[in-house]
């Protein structure tokens, strides 16, 4: 049966190639008229796609101002002097010109701006409420985050060491995504398995839950199915534009509610990963990867026949007990995360390698919000759980 949901997700996705050419349609659509231009690294100016927007923009008569310099891992810090440019350039809408780090960014600078007078870590640490914001666009660069169709966004504090997310249907949502696959084509081989491991595991997170949806379960499994066979082959071939249009889509529909309509979505993994990169610095799918498999062993058996169908209905796997099948599931997910480039345990990161006890408890401690609170729904884990799964994956 289907249980109880709201479900919005007002974002105007505009996909496919060239698409990016109708950027300033849509800022003027959606009421810009002077654009706070948000973009990471040198790629977005390498490509000449940022030269692009910025004469479109001109062409248009909508003025424009520049953030660069979005690193991996967004923070605080660098969102509050995002805050300030936009101020300062009276900028009234945000425009994101990358992948997640860009558009959590944006959605922070646009919630700041629109709020000067409050700190805008104190809507992700839950202190403050987001009451208005700024309206932000988006120009999609990197398949992974899904931001561009979410409610959600997450920074880090640099100086308390906290990864937080917050999840904010009224104003969240970006107003429109631009996708063209062909924008992801210059990516690094591991940033899209990177990638490909986070929409997985936004998918899986919502998945891996109390309920049982019956259309829901099918689409997530569908997905699921989708990314494995693309990613596999976007891995090989960061050009094949069949696989990288997949994919794309595939990242933006593992999050924007539709994998997880009536369910009561886990996410104990993403919590355990949050801390990884608050610490270690390490890509978000990679820190996803690195425990996962744990976190799944550690916890089939509360629900074993959702990892039965999971097995079957994902990997074809339909031989053996429903133990056998549901062990099975999981350690084909961990191949495949193996196959295409990413860490399966903290050993086979580079960032993060085998940790002291001491460091253990610390993850735990932080995890747990200094024994606050407790994570997931599939299973709901203490710090005594958390600690054993940090501990399952030290090897």
């Amino acid at each position: 049966m289907m249980h109880k949901f709201d479900y919005w997700s007002p974002t105007e996705v505009v996909f496919g190639k060239g698409r990016e050419d109708e950027t300033a349609a849509y800022v003027k659509k959606y009421g810009g008229s002077k654009v706070l231009l948000v973009y990471g690294g040198g790629s977005v100016e390498r490509s000449g796609l940022l030269q692009r927007v910025k004469e479109q923009l001109d062409a248009a008569g909508i003025g424009y101002a520049e953030f660069g310099g979005v690193q991996p891992n967004p923070t605080v810090e660098y969102a509050r002097e995002g805050v300030k440019r936009a101020i300062e350039s009276q900028a009234d809408f945000i425009l994101a010109v990358g992948g997640g780090s860009a558009i959590d960014t944006a959605k922070g600078i646009a919630h700041g701006a629109a709020n000067p007078d409050v700190d805008i870590w104190k809507f992700w640490s839950g202190e403050e409420k987001v009451q208005k914001s700024m309206p932000v666009g988006v120009i999609l660069t990197i398949s992974a985050a899904g931001s561009e169709t979410s409610a959600s966004s997450v920074l880090t504090n640099k100086a308390t060491g906290s990864k937080r997310g917050l999840d904010n249907i009224a104003f969240n949502f970006p107003k429109f995504a631009i996708m063209d696959p062909e924008l992801t084509f210059t990516l690094p081989v591991y940033q899209v398995a990177c990638g490909v491991t986070d929409i997985m595991m936004h998918t899986m997170d919502r998945y891996f839950n109390p309920l049982d949806n019956e259309l829901t379960d099918a689409i997530a499994e569908a997905l699921l199915r989708t990314v494995v066979a693309n990613g596999a082959k976007a891995v090989k071939d960061t050009h094949d534009y069949d696989a990288m249009s997949e994919v794309m889509w595939c990242g933006s529909v593992s999050h924007n509610g539709l994998t997880g309509l009536g369910g009561q979505g886990d996410f104990a993994p993403h919590q355990l990963g949050h801390e990884l990169s608050a610490m270690f610095d390490i890509a978000h799918g990679a820190s996803l990867s690195a425990g996962w498999g744990q976190w799944a062993r550690y916890v089939y058996q509360n629900r074993i026949e959702r990892f039965v169908r999971f097995a079957k209905n994902v990997w074809n796997i339909t031989e053996g007990s429903d133990e056998e099948i549901a062990l099975a599931g999981i350690q084909a997910t961990v191949d495949y995360f193996k196959s295409i480039g990413v860490p399966t345990c903290f050993s086979e990161a580079a960032e993060i390698g085998v940790q002291s006890e001491e460091v253990l408890r610390d993850l735990t401690d932080r995890c747990t919000f200094h024994g606050a609170r407790t994570i997931g729904t599939f299973q709901v884990l203490d710090g005594d759980d958390i600690y054993n799964i940090y501990q399952a994956a030290n090897v």
